[in-house]
């Protein structure tokens, strides 16, 4: 095997970033050979997650835990639950279809009782217009497929002229969520991973470089499920979390191997040989590539915060995945370009100095005031719906329409009210003697309380009171009964659950814990920032501005999945509020992406502004040379968002279209004209920084900066089709090496080169 060192056309970089990438390169067969097993090895056993993922994972609320109370007491783990309708209910074939069935289900293993409209307390199975009935099973052990296949079978089999019979029930919602995101999941790849390609050949001009991000991307892919696999063997991992992990994972994998394979490119096209190019692009790609990494993976971190095991899943994905994405853009495209990277068309010249870019600022710094007042005001509005947003818990609407546990849901709750889940459930620790007289004396009393079922003994010491409420069963007055009956529990121990106390709980958690993940989020980006700029005024104005665009999102979350905006467009029916953690998780993903983005621009300022260009000028620069690569990778991510929000699942819908609108609004309305105006307004206070924090940076700052040797080719260096080559043996300058004036180099600019997202800084004295 050949190592194609690139000692012979260029010094070696220094860095421990250029070694990853010369050995990635050297050992390519090695590293595609490693890469490829993570791959086989994350779809055979990683894509099993789904299969062991829990729809609604237990936390450690009030609500959680009086539900772990009843589940450990109850002999019965779940329900099957079938709707027989179409005739009357008297009708005797029907009767005699049901009761045999019924009879046959109840001898099977795992059944605990069966109960239908023809025996004890089956008058309440029974609809108001006598139409339609229910049968409902109880089993004993809720993980247990093969037993719920065998009950869904018999109970789907019951034959009778006209009757129509839908199966549902909580075991079989839980089975259908899994199934619907394992689905909805492939739906996205399929859909997004060719588009994404149309795109990166449009961007590169070439099916050779288009194809890497995409190999790098299924790569990590494999690489998540892998690690969500391991994660659901020590913890609780929700069905939710897999393709919020799944979206991200690929769309970081996109964005950072196309930073990778276009510095690759322009690496080329300045007269380096493969390797040497993949050694530069490792040096200076590759540092955008990991300190972005580290931005996303903070803004994640702030979700540890919060008890929620859901939230605390999603942080330990996401950061894993980051982490995967990171890894494969710094080890398997060094290896890949090693591969395929002399079929790679080179950019004939570097990026120019005009363009769309550079005119755009200049438009904006001539009228920064009334830019910045009108995107700031366009922001705050699009942001204003979210003041008004209302968290629920979804439950069966999460499903599709056309989900037969959704059915059977919204018959229950419509033809069965007697049955159907109340919106509060109170959990006693005691027997139904004690817990009834609870209910008369105490519950029963409180306002907003429209009435009370009757106490059911769930095991012993152990029962439940279900609470009538008028209204929305997760509106105002169901979450104002279940904080008095908190404050009210008579002596006794209970635990108030259901929907509405679950809504409360979360709630509660936000204005608690709320406060303390937003300031470390806020701190880690401000200390990132300040290392990487030196200043402390632009890290704070990010801050702000993601935040603007993060509300912008927020509002148009609000409007779509609460007020019902272009619902019938998008396929799904409002529930009239937004999922109680999907804002949350925006936050975290939407914050962390915004500031992926900010990291690609202030990186390039920064560099220019380091080499002695004005604060204006750097701006100019910075956007020009950069604004390609940010809407590109924006555009990239904003397709991947949108193909899953493309499936049926609720929660992934409300998810897509929340971060595809971060992305598109971030990428065009704040990079390109909040930000200059910003930088405009601010001038030479931008990087202001109090004494002893610029001595702090001057010691521990971080840099994008990279210092890259000249090229010096002792043969014709590879350019493409029209672009100048220089002759044998000529030194060839660095990607970014400055131009003289009147025959001279600037002295901040002599000797250094940088390359900052991925993209060419070629420097040009200012006359």
């Amino acid at each position: 095997m050949t190592t194609d060192a690139p000692a012979s056309d260029a010094p070696e970089v220094r860095g421990r970033l250029a070694a990853l990438g010369r050995f990635c390169f050297r050992r390519r067969r090695w590293v595609l050979g490693l890469w490829a097993v993570v791959l086989v090895v994350g779809v055979l056993i990683g894509g099993r997650v789904f299969e062991g993922s829990v729809a609604g994972a237990s936390g450690s609320s009030e609500a959680d835990r009086g539900t772990s109370v009843v589940t450990a007491a109850d002999p019965a783990k779940g329900s099957v639950t079938a709707v027989v309708d179409g005739v009357p209910v008297d009708d005797q074939p029907v009767r005699a279809a049901v009761t045999k069935a019924a009879a046959e289900i109840a001898a099977l293993p795992g059944v605990v009782s069966v109960t239908d409209a023809y025996g004890p307390g089956g008058a309440a199975l029974r609809s108001a217009d006598g139409n339609a009935s229910l049968v409902s099973v109880r089993m004993a052990d809720a993980g247990d497929n093969a037993q719920l296949d065998t009950v869904v079978h018999h109970l789907s089999t019951i034959e009778a002229d006209g009757a129509h019979v839908t199966v549902g029930g909580d075991l079989v919602l839980q089975q259908e969520v899994k199934k619907q995101t394992a689905s909805d999941t492939r739906f996205g790849e399929i859909v997004t991973l060719p588009l994404t390609l149309i795109v990166m050949v449009l961007v590169f001009g070439g099916l050779a470089a288009a194809s890497l991000p995409l190999i790098g991307a299924v790569a990590s892919v494999g690489g998540a499920l892998l690690a969500m696999f391991g994660f659901s063997k020590i913890m609780d991992i929700d069905t939710s979390v897999l393709p919020i992990a799944t979206v991200l994972g690929l769309g970081l994998s996109i964005d950072y191997a196309l930073l990778m394979v276009n510095r690759f490119r322009e690496e080329r096209g300045h007269g380096a040989s493969v390797a040497a190019a993949v050694e530069r692009t490792a040096a200076t790609a590759g540092r955008t590539v990991a300190f972005s990494g580290l931005t996303v993976a903070v803004a994640l971190s702030g979700l540890f915060v919060f008890t929620s095991p859901v939230l605390g899943a999603v942080a330990a994905a996401g950061v894993s995945v980051v982490v995967i994405a990171v890894a494969a853009a710094l080890t398997l495209i060094p290896a890949l370009l090693g591969f395929s990277g002399h079929r790679i068309k080179a950019p004939a010249t570097p990026v120019p100095d005009e363009g769309f870019f550079s005119r755009t600022v200049r438009r904006v710094r001539r009228r920064a005031v009334p830019v910045a007042l009108i995107c700031t005001a366009l922001l705050v509005a699009a942001g204003a719906p979210f003041a008004g947003a209302q968290m629920r818990n979804s439950g069966a609407a999460v499903l599709p329409a056309s989900s037969a546990g959704r059915q059977v849901s919204e018959t229950v709750d419509q033809r069965f009210p007697q049955v159907s889940a109340a919106p509060v459930t109170v959990v006693v620790k005691a027997g139904p003697t004690v817990a009834q007289a609870y209910a008369d004396e105490v519950v029963a009393k409180l306002p907003g309380v429209s009435g009370v079922r009757a106490v059911t003994p769930v095991g012993d010491q152990v029962s439940t009171i279900d609470v009538l409420v008028a209204g929305d069963p997760q509106g105002g007055a169901a979450k104002q009964v279940v904080k008095e009956l908190r404050a009210d529990r008579a002596g006794l121990t209970t635990y108030v659950t259901g929907g509405a106390a679950s809504v409360v709980d979360f709630q509660h958690e936000l204005l608690t814990r709320g406060p303390w993940a937003l300031g470390l989020v806020a701190l880690g980006t401000l200390i990132l920032l300040f290392l990487m700029t030196g200043s402390v005024v632009m890290p704070a104005k990010a801050l702000l501005m993601n935040l603007l665009s993060l509300g912008a999102s927020l509002g148009a979350l609000t409007l779509v999945f609460q007020d019902g905006w272009f619902s019938g467009l998008l396929g799904f029916s409002p529930v009239g509020g937004l999922e109680t953690f999907i804002p949350v998780l925006v936050f975290a993903f939407a914050f962390g992406l915004s500031m992926d983005y900010e990291v690609f621009l202030l990186a390039r300022i920064k560099e220019l502004r380091d080499r002695g260009h004005s604060c204006t000028r750097s701006v100019e620069l910075g956007l020009q040379r950069s604004g390609k690569i940010i809407t590109s990778a924006a555009l990239l991510m904003v397709i991947v968002f949108a193909g899953f929000a493309a499936g049926d699942m609720l929660m992934v819908k409300q998810m897509g279209i929340a971060l595809a609108v971060a992305v598109a609004v971030d990428a065009t309305l704040v990079r390109c004209l909040l930000v200059p105006a910003a930088m405009t307004l601010f001038g030479e206070f931008n990087w202001w920084a109090p004494a002893p924090l610029r001595r702090l940076h001057r010691r521990f700052g971080l840099s994008e900066h990279v210092e890259l040797p000249p090229i010096t080719a002792p043969g014709a260096p590879v350019a493409a089709p029209g672009a100048s080559i220089p002759t044998s043996g000529a030194s060839v300058p660095a990607p970014d090496a400055p131009v003289a004036t009147s025959g001279a180099l600037l002295p901040a600019q002599r000797g250094r080169s940088t390359a900052v997202g991925g993209d060419l800084v070629g420097v040009a004295a200012e006359h």
